[in-house]
């Protein structure tokens, strides 16, 4: 997974020029501030996008170290680039955020919390064997009699705060990984997907769903048997390298599989993938290729929206949409999921409050933050269960889960799915009306 010592230069060189150049763009507007979670939660100015620029402005000028205090502002930020929509000068605070982390992570300082982060993700992402053992622990924990017995009510009440959150907050594994079914040999068209390092284990359902939906559209599904991690974790967390190289293997992997595009139902993946060509815009041997595969990268509702749908039957039932931050913010895509809900008879999309504010899950963000991402979730279910809607809609896994584990804490009787399941559930009915 190694890049030449020249390789890394002209990359640090690139990332600096561009480093400095977004960072010139923003005007201190302010415009930022009511569009940012930490902001909005703390009111302190460096907990805001407009704040944390100023910090990276003053590490990359060299009058301020990347000293603790300043860092704790840097990893409180959920990088969910709500503040780019917001931006009316185009402000690019996800790259400036992404360079900033790497800047430190590659300087002289190197603080252990980010090191490991970095080390754990490169050890485990891009190897799927290793996720499957981690999920089959996961798995193996859900059989045995522990849960059981930390739900107790007298033992919930003498469990640490911490403990009793981490334990709520663990996903639930589905029972069996999903696997690709076999394709309509009668398929003329095929689009690619990404199976991704979570989806498979915890919701196959999902990956079945956006299988089933690309069918009756019209296309053949591949899954390219050389794809990796798409990155983003890696990329968040200021590792370049290592996402640099996820990003070839699976430039190499997805375009070899001569197929139209490319479909995720993972809005964080998708984004990260949409912007491979910047990611290697400054490597020769691979920026055409990157530029191409982001050329046809597509998210699952957005190209599902671009065709023509068969009949839709009736999903009875109040849905409330919670848009992905990487859907809404770094894609733009916020039209296509509505469009699709409501055209589902008998489905009634009910609006949040603050659709597309952060439910706190961002990536590895309620793992290392857990007391944020606790108050942004709670902000998020109380916005849900003023809807009164059974099921939430979203189109990430991140989120999904996040909002899986709000449920629990609530006690609610209500169900969380991506939006294409319900498409494909809508497209069934329809069929079976026929």
């Amino acid at each position: 997974m190694g890049e030449t010592i020249d390789a890394r230069g002209d990359a640090a060189g690139a990332a600096g020029a561009a480093l400095r150049e977004d960072i010139a763009r923003c005007v201190h507007c302010g415009f930022c501030l009511q569009a940012c979670p930490t902001y909005l939660q703390l009111g302190t100015e460096t907990d805001s996008p407009r704040g944390r620029i100023a910090l990276i402005d003053a590490m990359t000028r060299g009058r301020a170290e990347a000293a603790p205090a300043l860092l704790r502002h840097l990893d409180l930020c959920l990088q969910c680039r709500a503040c780019e929509t917001a931006c009316p000068s185009g402000v690019r605070f996800g790259r400036i955020m992404e360079t900033a982390r790497a800047n430190v992570l590659e300087g002289g300082e190197r603080p252990l919390s980010w090191r490991l982060r970095a080390t754990a993700l490169r050890q485990l992402l891009p190897y799927r064997r290793r996720i499957a053992a981690l999920m089959a622990l996961l798995r193996a924990y859900e059989r045995s009699p522990l849960p059981a017995l930390l739900r107790r009510p007298t033992v919930r009440a003498r469990m640490p705060r911490a403990l009793r959150a981490a334990e709520q907050a663990l996903p639930v594994v589905a029972p069996h990984l999903f696997e690709p079914p076999p394709q309509p040999p009668n398929l003329a068209r095929a689009v690619a997907m990404l199976r991704g390092c979570v989806m498979p284990h915890l919701y196959p359902r999902t990956h079945a769903a956006t299988v089933r939906v690309l069918n009756r559209l019209g296309y053949r599904v591949v899954f390219p048997a050389a794809e990796v991690c798409c990155g983003a974790l890696s990329l968040h967390a200021g590792d370049r390298r290592t996402a640099r190289e996820l990003a070839r293997r699976n430039i190499d992997a997805f375009l070899g599989a001569g197929v139209e595009a490319i479909v995720v139902n993972s809005a964080g993946c998708g984004s990260t993938m949409k912007e491979y060509g910047e990611l290697l815009d400054d490597n020769p041997a691979y920026r055409g290729a990157a530029a191409r595969f982001a050329s046809m990268t597509r998210d699952v509702l957005e190209f599902v929206a671009a065709h023509p749908l068969p009949p839709l039957g009736e999903v009875r039932g109040a849905v409330t949409y919670q848009d992905s931050c990487h859907l809404v913010h770094a894609q733009k895509v916020t039209q296509a999921p509505r469009m699709l809900l409501r055209a589902i008879p008998e489905l009634e999309l009910r609006e949040l409050a603050a659709p597309d504010r952060c439910c706190g899950s961002a990536g590895l963000y309620s793992l290392v933050q857990r007391g944020m991402s606790a108050r942004l979730l709670a902000e998020k279910m109380d916005d849900v269960m003023t809807t009164g809607a059974g099921v939430i809609a979203t189109a990430n896994p991140g989120c999904m889960m996040q909002l899986e584990a709000g449920a629990r804490q609530r006690g609610l009787d209500v169900r969380v799915v991506h939006v294409i399941e319900l498409i494909d559930q809508a497209m069934r009915a329809g069929e079976e009306m026929t």
